[in-house]
């Protein structure tokens, strides 16, 4: 939180209230809040961990300590702490979201010795809890806060404790991992989308559920490295080999890894706006750039079956999985099938497929609901 040795700021009174003036320096409690905002506003619980983790890192200590008395950090300090709590709160759900169970345990235990009577921080630590084989941890916790909220308060377990309680007293086998994503399908140790369409480029474009729409559950399937890389596998655009050791570089090399990424993600939303519209020039253009790459960092070998084919060079790098994709991208921008793509129209879906065909198998069979009209791309 601010400091005026570190900002320089001043804390001056008006009229009934306090205003800090800043100047052109930062203020800690604004760039917190705007990151809970985008941390609110996320697509994927990846996403939000990383803004709850940025905003929560600019904590340090007691809001205002030393540019303000006691009672204006009563006034203010309180609200922060307050939204610092909900942050946590929120991070730690997102973290079961996507399996960090044991990381949510070990934060979560001091933080409700401090604040014993927080539903929200008991149930996601009961969740971890049970997720990590300490059922009658779980089961202990929850009696205890009944019994401290029944003391001090003279009141019951909210309705959804008491349910999640219940869940775990009859190990409903749904509470022992986090929930699927929508339309997904389970490869090796990670949720990847149903195959819809019969073509790389357009499973590819695909992995986005609810392009239209509000972001569904899992909407974005390119959530880390791993899911692109395993994805690229099972699609045998690379070898199972090449996935395991792009997998290992990714965990010595992050910073290199959310790099090639981010640039999946452009590609991917460069390709889908190229096989949309036709027309769009900037798109193809960007589809372009990262084809003609991928060309020079291509080998044409033998495989197993005799056949000759293009694969991209292990100098690729963590790049590998999109320059395998791009490939298939051109390929298709290359042929007359192109012209054969439809796109649902419905709001809550967009995905792509080469006719309609595949729109009725997978649209108006409740993916998107009974309205789904395809478009002529």
């Amino acid at each position: 939180m601010p400091r005026s040795g570190r900002t320089g700021g001043a804390v001056e009174t008006r009229h009934d209230g306090y205003a800090v003036e800043h100047g052109q320096h930062r203020v800690d409690a604004e760039e917190f809040t705007a990151l809970l905002a985008e941390a609110a506003a996320a697509g994927t619980p990846a996403e939000r961990i990383r803004r709850y983790d940025d905003a929560l890192g600019l904590w340090r200590g007691e809001p205002l300590a030393d540019v303000a008395d006691e009672r204006l950090r009563t006034r203010l300090g309180g609200m922060l702490a307050e939204l610092r709590l909900s942050a946590l709160e929120q991070r730690a759900e997102a973290q079961l979201a996507v399996g960090r169970h044991d990381r949510v345990a070990a934060d979560l235990t001091p933080l409700l010795d401090e604040h014993p009577t927080r539903e929200r921080l008991v149930a996601a630590l009961m969740t971890a809890l049970y997720r990590a084989g300490r059922q009658a941890d779980a089961l202990r916790l929850y009696d205890s806060t009944r019994t401290l909220l029944a003391t001090e308060l003279g009141i019951e377990p909210h309705r959804d404790l008491r349910t999640l309680h219940e869940r775990m007293l009859r190990g409903d086998p749904r509470l022992d991992r986090p929930p699927g994503p929508v339309y997904a399908v389970r490869v090796g140790d990670q949720w990847l989308p149903w195959s819809t369409s019969g073509h790389p480029a357009l499973e590819f474009c695909n992995t986005y559920a609810g392009w239209g729409g509000d972001p569904l559950p899992g909407s974005d399937w390119l959530s880390g490295y791993a899911a692109l890389a395993v994805w690229a596998g099972h699609l045998d655009l690379i070898e199972e080999r090449t996935v395991a050791r792009l997998r290992e570089q990714a965990v010595r090399e992050p910073a290199e890894a959310g790099a090639a990424l981010d640039e999946a993600r452009r590609f991917r939303t460069d390709l889908y706006a190229c096989l949309t519209d036709p027309q769009d020039g900037r798109a193809f253009k960007a589809v372009a750039g990262v084809v003609e790459d991928a060309a020079r960092l291509s080998v044409f070998t033998r495989g197993e079956d005799g056949l000759g084919r293009w694969r991209p060079s292990p100098s690729a790098g963590l790049r590998l999985p999109l320059c395998a994709v791009a490939r298939s991208a051109a390929e298709l921008l290359a042929d007359t099938r192109r012209f054969t793509v439809r796109a649902c129209s419905s709001p809550d879906c967009g995905w792509l497929f080469l006719d309609e065909s595949g729109r009725r198998r997978w649209c108006s069979l409740g993916t998107c609901g009974a309205a789904c009209t395809p478009k002529v791309r």
